[in-house]
């Protein structure tokens, strides 16, 4: 599978990484489609998404309607658009606090299929849940086809079915997304990123 990941950062290199261990084609979509990466190909944001099989946002939450908003939709009609990200202000409050940003995607491009999931773990946590105790990753959108892609996906990174919950459709990325808050208090506490989620049941 090609998988177009929007954004060449840390999220990025850490998914790409893995979907590449797992035998995926990976390409980035960046703004600079001049930048070069040692291990990945990086296209314009556009090409990224005309090329991959499924699309990726890595992009920075805070950013990524306005960016993705102002690329021609065509591409993204009847693909998978896992969102990956969380949409906090410079002071790390919700930007859509009654919303998310997977419904605000969503809306914007509806020919695509919405699917939010990963953002409730640290970068290198989301890529190998290993790294951890007992993980769980939730899953959001209103396309079963497309959720069931993206639960491919998450197994390729270490994911075990019993650590992915389904919550429903793309509104339920509320829940997932406000959870931002608890996790940044949480590394205040604990003084670092490494830990995850587990619903025991």
């Amino acid at each position: 599978m090609k998988i177009a990941i929007l954004g060449s950062g840390k999220v990025a290199h850490a998914l790409g990484g893995g979907w590449k261990k797992a035998g995926h084609d990976v390409v980035f979509g960046a703004r600079d489609a001049g930048a070069t990466d040692p291990d990945f190909p990086i296209v314009s944001l556009q090409e990224a998404m005309e090329t991959g099989d499924v699309v990726v946002n890595a992009i920075t939450g805070a950013a990524a309607l306005e960016v993705i908003s102002t690329l021609d939709p065509a591409p993204l009609r009847g693909k998978t658009l896992l969102d990956a990200a969380n949409a906090v202000t410079e002071n790390g409050e919700l930007l859509y606090p009654n919303s998310s940003l997977a419904e605000r995607l969503q809306a914007a491009r509806p020919g695509a299929h919405v699917v939010k999931s990963l953002n409730t773990a640290a970068i290198e946590v989301q890529a190998d849940p290993s790294l951890t105790g007992p993980a769980t990753v939730f899953v959001s959108g209103d396309d079963e086809g497309a959720k069931a892609e993206v639960k491919g996906l998450l197994h390729d990174l270490g994911w075990t079915d019993d650590g992915i919950i389904d919550l429903g459709g793309v509104q339920t990325a509320r829940g997932p997304e406000n959870y931002i808050i608890l996790f940044f208090a949480t590394i205040g506490v604990l003084k670092t990123p490494f830990f995850n989620i587990h619903i025991s049941r």
